[in-house]
């Protein structure tokens, strides 16, 4: 016989509470750490990537988003939508600026003191975060000696850029309060446009962490509690496996379209393409080609920093390039049309943000593509002008028929065939059928011909 065993229920209760805290040790330590990389200026598509990265994480219960960084900068709303995700976000974000030689400037100075962890790579650089005004001069500091500048919002330079550089300080001076670190030189990065190298910004307690690379980053933050508005995080990150996080194609198509270059090309396009389908309507690809770079361009427009001046002497330019083939203003039109364009392209995107301008050579060459096709257009106006009418009568006269059939009591009249009419003829000797006739002239309904072997009249 069995004898049964009986175990105490506080042993069970033990036994159980182990076990599960087994499986959360091990079901948290094989949670993924979910990597990003920004590389050059944040703007739309970035911001789009990164709020859609650590989304994703959120969703794949990743313990740890790690965003590699290196940028110069870029525009405000982009930058603030990307805090905006950083300070929700369940998952602890580690910004690393990476690699040497990597920098995080302006917007990324702000990013790299919103997240949870701060790391650098040695021979990388942060800070520079002055604002910088769209549509006229960087909000930079006076230039007057430091003992005599003015204090921000009381003296140098204009009210509205002593707004700007008020209202970023108060706000990345926020975020390090949040994450405790160093406010006073991150007011200063914004007011005095200063920068610091890695080993200086872990001194002055600007940055949490100094890592060679990922491995050695994941390294030092293996059993770090890190709180975030889900509550405390313990990493586990030493041996986690890595999701490396893609833009998908909806990311990389807005990266391209809202190129500063490229939306202006997507609306030359456009413009032209339209204007070639109502010149020559019914062929299609120019309504099609010139519709879809348009509404392109004008999406991508409503996302940049754009002078709408810009774009109205743009138009401008256009449209006087345009009039010129049908207006005889002597080139006034045109020369007045290029110089409204190319104005245009230049304070098309007044800004001084890093990669928000257009390239003088491409608006040079998109200027010389446009007084080209100008040319074109004007050269065939008037070689159009120049030929002879294939109209109405201008295309009766002079041409050469058969005679179809005679009067039978008259052969000085008879019919022939002509543009798919029978047309009744007369002519001043006796006609026959089958005869090659020149008509000479038109009098209503009745045309005059001759014999076609005689030599034809001048017309006047």
């Amino acid at each position: 016989m069995f004898s049964r065993v009986h175990c105490p229920p506080t042993w069970l209760s033990a036994l159980l509470l182990m076990g599960w805290l087994l499986l959360a040790g091990a079901a948290q330590a094989a949670a993924p750490v979910t990597v990003l990389r920004l590389d050059g200026i944040v703007g739309p598509a970035s911001a789009d990537y990164v709020v859609g990265g650590i989304r994703h994480a959120a969703q794949t219960d990743s313990q740890l988003v790690v965003l590699q960084l290196d940028t110069p900068g870029g525009l405000d709303s982009s930058m603030r939508a990307i805090i905006k995700e950083i300070l929700a976000s369940p998952v602890p974000i580690a910004t690393h600026v990476t690699p040497s030689g990597a920098r995080a400037a302006s917007a990324g100075t702000y990013m790299l003191y919103a997240s949870h962890v701060a790391a650098m790579s040695p021979g990388t650089n942060l800070g520079a975060a002055t604002p910088v005004q769209i549509g006229g001069t960087p909000a930079a500091p006076p230039e007057d000696p430091p003992d005599k500048q003015a204090p921000a919002g009381e003296g140098g330079g204009d009210a509205m850029s002593r707004k700007q550089v008020n209202d970023a300080s108060a706000y990345i001076r926020g975020l390090a309060q949040l994450r405790g670190r160093n406010a006073e030189w991150a007011e200063q990065a914004v007011r005095e446009a200063v920068s610091l190298s890695a080993s200086e910004a872990l001194e002055l307690q600007v940055v949490d962490y100094i890592a060679v690379d990922l491995a050695d980053l994941l390294r030092q933050l293996d059993g770090k509690t890190l709180q975030t508005r889900a509550g405390e995080r313990t990493l586990h990150t030493a041996d986690a496996t890595l999701d490396r996080y893609d833009p998908d194609w909806r990311v990389r198509l807005l990266a391209v379209i809202t190129n500063p270059s490229v939306a202006l090309i997507l609306m030359m396009i456009g413009v032209y393409g339209l204007i070639f389908e109502f010149s020559n309507p019914g062929t299609g690809a120019g309504g099609v080609v010139g519709g879809i770079c348009l509404l392109l361009a004008l999406y991508s427009l409503q996302l940049l920093p754009v002078s709408y001046a810009g774009v109205a002497l743009i138009l401008l330019g256009l449209g006087f390039m345009i009039a010129e083939a049908f207006i005889p203003s002597f080139g006034v039109l045109g020369l007045g049309g290029i110089v409204a364009f190319i104005t245009g392209a230049v304070i098309l995107f007044d800004t001084d943000v890093p990669g928000y301008g257009i390239p003088l050579s491409l608006i040079g060459t998109l200027a010389v593509v446009s007084a080209l096709l100008l040319f074109a257009i004007v050269s065939m106006a008037l070689k159009a002008r120049r030929q002879r009418l294939v109209s109405g009568d201008a295309e009766l006269v002079g041409s050469l028929v058969t005679v179809t059939r005679i009067k039978a009591n008259d052969s000085a009249h008879g019919w022939v065939q002509l543009q798919g009419e029978h047309w009744q003829v007369v002519s001043p000797t006796p006609l026959r059928p089958g005869q090659r006739v020149r008509i000479m002239a038109r009098r209503g309904l009745l045309l005059d011909v001759t014999a076609a072997d005689a030599p034809p009249t001048e017309k006047r």
